[in-house]
């Protein structure tokens, strides 16, 4: 446990330096809630927003309705995201609807909306498994969906160790 709190920290503040860019807003979606808001650990300059209860989806849904589109969300747990990935979600959004960013496990990466969402959004969506891409597209009907760069995450040891 030592060690993956040890990467995960080194691999957020890294992913913090390189997407802090003045072409969006970023802004941490932080937990638990409380300590998340008056951590240290995270960058003084950045807006924070509690992430809120609920399963990822329920936390991903409330933050996409928050912000009020175009919005993208991304994972910490994403080596790989570079400023141009950002890029080319929000561009994506210019003639579509939503935009994943897919993973090679069947997840994403990164979700984006173009308006505030309906509800429903996320709903039975299968988290963790090779489904939850396609599971969360379901809960778009009629939306125009584009995707980008398929990206890595690491949600174990073997997927680290693939790095």
């Amino acid at each position: 446990m030592t060690a993956a709190a040890w990467w995960f920290r080194h691999q957020s503040a890294a992913l913090l330096r390189r997407l802090d860019d003045p072409r969006w807003n970023l802004i941490l979606a932080v937990a638990p809630d409380h300590k998340g808001l008056s951590s240290r650990v995270w960058p003084a300059h950045l807006p924070r927003v509690p992430q809120g209860t609920g399963n990822l989806g329920d936390r991903m849904a409330r933050q996409l309705r928050f912000h009020q589109g175009p919005t993208c969300i991304v994972g910490a747990d994403i080596p790989g995201i570079q400023p141009s990935h950002i890029a080319q979600g929000f561009k994506a959004l210019g003639d579509h609807d939503a935009v994943f960013g897919p993973a090679p496990d069947g997840g994403y990466w990164l979700v984006g909306l173009k308006h505030t969402p309906k509800p429903g959004l996320f709903a039975n969506v299968r988290w963790s498994t090779e489904h939850a891409l396609a599971d969360s597209c379901a809960t778009l009907p009629d939306a125009r969906i584009a995707t980008v760069a398929t990206l890595a995450d690491v949600d174990t040891a073997a997927d680290l160790a693939c790095l």
